[in-house]
């Protein structure tokens, strides 16, 4: 039976200009590198060749994380959802150019509009993510949903939320898991148990079920060996990429113990 694959997401230095980036990507020691198209750090062509001139050196498999920062798919603006899409687009273009083995995405946030207007904001989300599957085969780019924490206005957060629109979205669509949002809505296992069959992707990091911190491994209340006992359960092999901002170094080694 094969394990999962350990990689490294470069939010921890999402603060530092694109350079220190490419400096950093030089010493990383894993296989996999989620790069977050945002911020600093968003890609464009130049950027992009860059990054394929590294992960060629060094041997990289890259993961795109989509944009996020005032990124609604669910919104009911027009003019907003035509910028929005075209900067997803884009996204997935550059995902594609860097032959990433996934593009990830959040779902829709309700709005100030959503109580007037019941169950509009799900029906946006859902054309939305259908409209992005559309792309994405386009362009020939695997893609999948991440759960998402509390108390943020997300058209789907729970186990429960996911369950309905994995019932009427596209059979083809996976999931992200996020242990530490799903720790923050004490759904870590129910996510795990209800979407064994769907979970492609895992990010970790650590809170105290308080708020999003991404603390280090073993810095929070995550019970990680039942994670990955979990984990194991449902044969998961892909890569349980490190979301954490601190304790790097440390927390790559406690993934490589929990899950080796």
């Amino acid at each position: 039976m094969s394990k999962p694959k350990i990689g490294l997401s470069m939010l921890f230095c999402l603060s530092e200009p694109f350079t220190s980036l490419l400096k950093r990507l030089k010493k990383v020691d894993v296989d996999y590198v989620e790069l977050l198209d945002e911020g600093l750090h968003a890609l464009d062509d130049t950027r992009v060749k860059k990054l394929r001139e590294i992960a060629e050196a060094h041997n990289f498999e890259f993961m795109v994380h989509s944009p996020f920062a005032d990124i609604n798919i669910a919104t009911p603006s027009p003019v907003l959802q035509k910028t929005v899409f075209r900067r997803l687009e884009k996204s997935i273009v550059h995902a594609r150019q860097l032959k990433s083995k996934l593009w990830i995405f959040h779902p829709g946030l309700k709005t100030a509009v959503t109580s007037f207007y019941p169950g509009s904001d799900w029906e946006l989300n859902m054309k939305s993510v259908r409209r992005l599957r559309k792309i994405a085969t386009t362009h020939e780019v695997d893609i999948a949903i991440e759960n998402v924490p509390e108390p943020f206005p997300f058209v789907l957060k729970s186990v429960e939320d996911f369950s309905r629109f994995f019932n009427e979205v596209d059979d083809e669509l996976n999931l992200v898991l996020d242990v530490g949002h799903a720790n923050i809505n004490q759904q870590i296992h129910a996510f795990i148990t209800k979407f064994s069959k769907k979970i492609v992707h895992v990010h970790a990091s650590d809170n105290k079920g308080n708020y999003d911190a991404h603390l280090g491994i073993g810095h929070g209340t995550v019970d990680w060996a039942n994670v990955a006992e979990a984990l194991k359960r449902i044969d998961f092999n892909g890569v349980v990429v490190l979301e954490s901002i601190k304790q790097i170094d440390e927390s790559l080694e406690r993934l490589d113990e929990i899950f080796g």
